[in-house]
């Protein structure tokens, strides 16, 4: 690799790369080679994408085709539903869920047979059409790749990919070009917030790190990305890794730091993997390290490991897992722009907010204000999960609607069944109903709900979720993962699970309900840090509108959704039983029994309610039902259970 020292080694290196890039976005530059483009992101790689391109490679070598066929890997497309995914060029023939069965039938009809293999294009299950290029697939057509514009495009593993797509252009710029006071007022005018949950701005940061006068100062990426169904930066690390390299380079020179750390979890392997080759790439080309395009301006980059917990997701808990600490938080101020690594100043921001920097830089500030709402500016990326069509990971402008998103984008809802919530911000974030389906998204429009931005997490529910389950599961990750300096959220969530479970259990009482409200707010406002002052969102957005729920749980002992599994009763239809014995043979408590040519039955003493039976049984007849024990506790009489009647508790 060249060492680049000005512009004009940049434009060298693009105008190699450029033809390459160019035919994989569509153009026809006569070329004369094919490129196949397969998707190394982490989803697809645990379907076999490595396997694929392995063997791509050795039936292009057996068949003589290597010297006029690529095969490239790239990061995720996003429509990870689908994987492993192949895209062939020129053509842009979108494969899915290809397998290594597939590989030579895709060689042997498309690349020398010039036919498109129908069977592994995209079908649509609501027109039944088979769909070639991936601008014909409507997932991708209501998104706006702005952060992900690389992702899928280029091999993650080539720096010079990277800047056939303007890569460090913009970073010369700055530092050739410009003093940091300009930029960081470009960043402020952009309107870009952080995208680590709490909306910060981000210029605004970067300006009261820079303020500081005192030396050494440090720039740290949060990439610690701890919520359950959360890919987002993952994947950017994945699949364009040199963007936030360049962002942070950038960032080192605005505000006078010297040395960046990359805090990224260790089971990340792959995001590991490609920023240890991006690091050493970068300093190879001369694009980290000592005189930067031959200035004084020396930065370098290095990694530091978390373990998986949570809280080291919260930034001064961040700052004392790099130094090498126990990961718990510290009351704010002072904040880390002011004393951070080893009391220095230290700006922090999270993956998605640096590679939205580049962006700013070099499309302008005007344009991307220009993007968004009036006070949420640009996109976010969202990894969708849930019950959904099309699971994955999109971008879209901010001020997209959770309808666009979920029956647009997503798909809809398997299985005709009813939306019933979406739940956004991960553990810290809410539920929010049906009846907000319409809702912009931004920043300001999810917290008057009740949820959050947070750092992009989205998961869809159904009619078959019951939503103090929902709560129970979330506090529980909560709790679990709280580091336990403070009382209030180390006590106080323990509480809060413990009056869920008696709820789900069917041992709750109404004076539960209340309790769960005062005990939540208790906790927002006295928790020392972010985990604790959020951590009781998912409960009070379900009592917000989901409070029906819980009286019934209550009131009733019964899980209108058939979840909770203490207060189900499984027993079986004995006109439709046709003694097959395959619900006894998936029982694993050994709970059924029966004699040939006579109804099978269910022991309730030894039922785990895990509803295997019912799986298995090819005729319907396993009813589920309410417990009779439960059920009997109905009404007032079951409103006033448990504390004045111990025996009855006890039974439960």
């Amino acid at each position: 690799m060249l060492i680049i020292k000005s512009i004009e080694d940049l434009k060298e290196v693009k105008e190699k790369y450029e033809p390459l890039i160019k035919q994989r976005l569509g153009h026809r530059n006569g070329l004369g080679l094919t490129q196949i483009l397969v998707c190394s992101g982490t989803a697809c790689h645990s379907s076999e994408s490595r396997e694929v391109r392995l063997e791509l490679e050795q039936e292009l070598a057996r068949r003589g085709l290597e010297e006029q066929t690529r095969v490239v890997k790239t990061g995720c497309f996003g429509f990870c539903e689908y994987g492993p995914i192949v895209m062939v060029h020129p053509g842009e023939i979108f494969y899915c869920q290809v397998r290594p069965g597939d590989v030579r039938e895709l060689v042997e009809k498309h690349l020398i047979g010039g036919q498109v293999l129908e069977r592994l294009l995209y079908h649509n299950d609501s027109t039944g059409k088979r769909t070639q290029t991936i601008e014909d697939i409507h997932f991708f057509q209501a998104q706006r790749r702005i952060v992900l514009r690389n992702c899928g495009v280029i091999n993650p593993e080539e720096i010079g990919e990277y800047i056939a797509r303007d890569g460090y252009f913009a970073l010369a710029d700055v530092v050739l070009h410009k003093n940091r006071e300009e930029v960081i007022e470009m960043i402020k005018k952009s309107g870009l917030r952080g995208r680590g949950g709490a909306g910060f701005p981000t210029g605004r940061k970067w300006e009261l790190t820079a303020a500081q006068d005192i030396r050494p100062k440090y720039v740290v990426c949060n990439a610690d990305e701890g919520d359950p169904g959360a890919f987002m930066d993952r994947s950017i690390l994945e699949g364009d890794p040199h963007s936030v390299l360049e962002a942070m380079t950038v960032a080192g020179y605005c505000i006078g730091a010297n040395q960046g750390f990359i805090y990224v979890r260790a089971e990340y392997p792959i995001a590991v993997e490609r920023l240890e080759l991006a690091i050493e790439q970068a300093r190879e080309a001369g694009l980290l390290g000592k005189g930067l395009f031959g200035t004084d301006f020396d930065f370098d980059l290095s990694l530091r490991f978390g373990a998986g917990a949570f809280v080291c997701g919260e930034e001064t808990a961040l700052l004392h897992s790099v130094m090498g600490q126990r990961g718990e938080p510290r009351p704010r101020p002072p904040y880390p722009a002011q004393e951070g690594l080893w009391g220095k100043p230290t700006l922090i921001n999270n993956v998605e907010t640096f590679a939205n920097i580049t962006v700013v830089l070099r499309e302008g500030w005007e344009w991307y204000q220009g993007q968004g709402t009036s006070t949420s500016k640009g996109s976010k990326v969202f990894s969708l999960a849930g019950k959904i069509y099309n699971t994955g990971l999109i971008e879209v402008p901010m001020g997209t609607t959770l309808r666009t998103i979920i029956f647009d984008i997503g798909g809809g809802i398997p299985g005709n069944r009813q939306f019933k919530a979406v739940q956004t911000g991960g553990p810290s974030g809410g539920c929010i109903p049906a009846k907000y389906l319409d809702l912009p998204i931004d920043y300001e429009s999810l917290k008057e709900t009740g949820s959050m931005m947070g750092s992009g997490g989205m998961i869809v529910m159904d009619e078959g979720d019951c939503m103090v389950d929902i709560a129970r599961f979330y506090l529980e990750f909560s709790q679990d993962e709280s580091c336990g300096r403070c009382t209030p959220c180390r006590v106080g969530t323990k509480r809060l699970l413990e009056i869920l479970i008696r709820i789900t259990e069917g041992q709750g009482e109404m004076e539960d309900l209340e309790m769960l409200e005062e005990l939540s707010y208790d906790i927002r406002d006295a928790s020392l840090c972010g985990l604790g002052q959020t951590a009781p969102n998912p409960v009070l957005s379900t009592l917000r509108y989901f409070r029906n729920e819980y009286v019934t749980h209550v009131r009733d002992k019964r899980c209108p959704a058939g979840v909770c599994k203490a207060l189900l009763h499984y027993t079986v239809d004995e006109e439709k039983c046709i003694a097959c014995g395959l619900c006894a043979k998936a029982c694993a408590a050994q709970a059924i029994t029966g004699a040939p040519k006579q109804p099978y039955r269910i022991d309730p003493e030894k039922c785990t309610r895990c509803a295997a039976c019912v799986a298995k049984c090819p005729r319907q007849a396993i009813q589920k039902g309410i417990r009779k024990d439960v059920a009997d506790l109905g009404g007032e009489a079951g409103i006033h259970a448990g504390a004045g009647d111990t025996e009855n508790r006890a039974t439960l």
